[in-house]
């Protein structure tokens, strides 16, 4: 599959250890696997879409791109951290984390509150690594970062492009399309994210529970964002449910969205602090 850009482009020898911010390692670490693990959300989704054939050269290609990132994060993250092994914290991944593949249609109801989802999931990635871009000084890992944030944001339109394909078909009311987008911004919370977290930065013989592991996560994430990352989330959310209201409110909401996160940090700090 031909990519934009590939692993052999990064200036690795360019790393700088003197700058690698240590709370940050983890969160590469985590991203790694679950990247890397697109894999399966392929299978899935061309099972979803089996009689459309168009899709599944679309989805090879996003595939590709994804595994990418995985590889290029975890090669970074071997650099950072000498004692990490990102082969094998993937295969231990895998064998923890499994997604249902074995569907024939979508868990969203319809094919285009499938893609809605889809691009619900790029919303975040793409911001994401956009904020950790603006915030890391390392410079590979900054360009890395861009690089990754440029595919995400491309894998938002991929996704768009192909819901307004189906959009004519099933009709979703934009309260049923917000229903989805909702839902799907829940799940970023779910066991993926929290076990991959787990996989990757705890001993291997420590239990694993899912609010120790989210709370951790987010502790280090969420002070990677700054306002300008929140407004680029509400837009792209709500250009995604069909609302796009003025700028001055999209303004006002991600300043409160803000605010509501930074207050969730401090929810985060004492749940860990009591599970300590």
């Amino acid at each position: 599959m031909a990519k934009h850009w590939n692993i052999e482009q990064i200036k690795w020898d360019q790393f700088d250890r003197s700058l690698v911010d240590k709370a940050i390692i983890p969160l590469i670490k985590t991203a790694s696997v679950v990247e890397r693990n697109s894999v399966d959300y392929t299978v899935y989704l061309k099972n979803v879409f089996t009689n459309d054939p168009e899709m599944a050269g679309a989805f090879d290609q996003w595939e590709a791109e994804e595994v990418q990132h995985g590889e290029v994060l975890g090669k970074w993250a071997m650099l950072a951290d000498p004692d990490w092994d990102y082969k094998k914290s993937f295969t231990q991944f895998k064998e923890f984390y499994k997604i249902n593949t074995n569907v024939k249609h979508s868990i969203r109801g319809s094919k285009s509150g499938e893609f809605i989802a889809r691009c619900i999931v790029e919303v975040g990635t793409s911001s994401y690594y956009s904020a950790l871009a603006d915030y890391v000084e390392e410079p590979v890992l900054k360009d890395i970062c861009r690089r990754v944030a440029a595919d995400e944001f491309r894998h938002y339109k991929l996704f768009y492009d192909y819901f307004k394909k189906y959009e004519s078909k099933d009709k979703l009311t934009k309260w049923q399309r917000a229903k989805i987008a909702i839902m799907r911004i829940v799940e970023s919370q779910d066991d993926e994210l929290a076990s991959a977290y787990h996989v990757t930065n705890e001993p291997e013989n420590m239990p694993y529970n899912h609010k120790r592991c989210i709370a951790l996560y987010m502790v280090k994430a969420i002070p990677i964002y700054q306002k300008r990352h929140f407004s680029k989330v509400i837009n792209m959310v709500f250009k995604a449910i069909g609302w796009m209201p003025s700028t001055k409110w999209q303004e006002r909401l991600a300043s409160l969205v803000m605010k509501l996160i930074r207050k969730q940090r401090k929810i985060y700090s004492k749940r860990i602090a009591h599970l300590s």
